[in-house]
């Protein structure tokens, strides 16, 4: 599977870790490669997808030999690919383009869930409500139909040959702070404790208010780890805020988010117990109507 931002992320890593190699500044090698300086830090930054042509002299001017040239350039392929989530950007939003490039192609997925249920496992109509009422956040262009498409096309990443390792934490507020109306939720966690059990690919666990968190690591957002399969590309995580996400790819900042996630799993519900207490409270919404 194509993951074209996390190859963009790793070209642009191994672009700036050369130039470090050589000792060669971002002028230096702007002049030697006859583009603007701006250009060489948006290749670096991730913000820009050199051509062919360009990278090639970039790769001249840092003298790479043919081996690392040869898996360089690869990488840079990878990274030109436009997902099917790109063409549509605007009106799924670009939140949605960002996780479903991110989700592509991984290999695990870690993800913990403050206040909403997880989108990957997400039925329709529960999409649907949240798409109408997060629509003063999103671009003119929004469209909560598109958005909802989307989703679905997400949720395909869970049911290919090669389906990542899913885990999701799902905190209790998240379960008992309705996010929509409540025969939607109840419908939704009834679906949750179903994929649950019949997709073994898939682990569900429950964070109760109870739990005693090690350390007092107490988390403040949504976030999410990605893994792929080749070892050289970088582990991500996405942070979930109000009105964007931030990405992270700088290994300090990675070991506090996966050291948070250990802290929060070890005093979770076991996956059998979290699919329980999920069919009680979906349980106890049908008998109170």
């Amino acid at each position: 599977m194509i993951r074209p931002y996390v190859r963009r992320l790793r070209l642009a890593r191994d672009l700036h870790r050369l130039r470090d190699e050589r000792g060669m500044s971002a002028e230096h090698l702007a002049r030697v490669v006859g583009i603007p300086r701006q250009r060489i830090s948006g290749i670096e930054n991730c913000h820009v997808r050199p051509d062919d042509d360009e990278l090639t002299r970039i790769l001249n001017a840092l003298e790479v030999a043919e081996g690392r040239r040869t898996a360089i350039l690869a990488v840079a392929a990878d990274a030109r690919h436009r997902g099917w989530w790109e063409k549509i950007a605007e009106t799924i939003g670009p939140r949605q383009a960002l996780y479903a490039d991110l989700e592509a192609g991984a290999s695990a997925i870690f993800e913990y869930q403050l206040t909403l249920l997880p989108g990957l496992l997400q039925i329709p109509a529960f999409t649907a409500t949240r798409a109408r009422a997060d629509r003063p956040m999103y671009p003119e262009g929004f469209d909560p139909e598109r958005a909802v498409e989307a989703r679905a096309a997400r949720q395909a990443v869970l049911h290919r040959d090669d389906a990542p390792e899913y885990e999701v934490l799902i905190d209790e507020l998240a379960i008992r702070r309705f996010a929509a109306g409540a025969d939607v939720v109840r419908e939704q966690l009834d679906h949750l404790a179903f994929v649950g059990h019949e997709h073994p690919h898939i682990t569900i666990r429950v964070l109760p208010f109870t739990a005693r968190i090690t350390e007092q690591l107490v988390p403040r957002s949504a976030f999410s780890v990605y893994r792929y399969p080749d070892p050289n590309d970088p582990v991500v995580v996405a942070v979930d805020t109000i009105t964007s996400d931030l990405v992270l790819t700088q290994p300090v900042q990675i070991s506090h988010y996966q050291r948070l996630y250990q802290h929060l799993r070890d005093v979770a519900l076991t996956p059998a117990d979290s699919l329980d207490f999920l069919a009680t409270v979906a349980e106890e919404l049908l008998q109170t109507g």
